[in-house]
């Protein structure tokens, strides 16, 4: 495929991260969570996902630039990336209804 277009293959990375159900539920308890992140032992406890699962659950959602992470003493904080799920929203909606389709809802 050619691809006019650069930001098409970042935004398909970031939308294939959260192709999984379980990366999916992992971000939405993270943008939920407290603005300095949420902890692993957290995360784990509230998904039921065994630790090396959700280790590559959210290795796959970090290198998407989804989600960051900070260590406090031995606390490792999960946090979203705000501005690239911004980003990404804001890519799947731009020129929303240009083809003239005009539909009240779209935004």
């Amino acid at each position: 495929m050619n691809n006019p277009d650069p930001q098409l293959d970042l935004q398909a990375s970031r939308l294939k991260s959260l192709g999984h159900p379980a990366r999916l539920a992992i971000l939405r308890l993270v943008v939920q969570g407290p603005v300095e992140g949420t902890p692993v032992g957290e995360i784990q406890a509230s998904l039921g996902i065994p630790a090396s699962t959700l280790s590559h659950h959210i290795s796959e959602l970090a290198q998407a630039g989804l989600l960051k992470a900070t260590r406090q003493a031995t606390v490792i904080r999960y946090a979203a990336c705000f501005d690239q799920l911004k980003e990404l929203t804001a890519y799947v909606w731009e020129n929303c209804c240009g083809g003239g389709a005009n539909d009240f809802r779209c935004c």
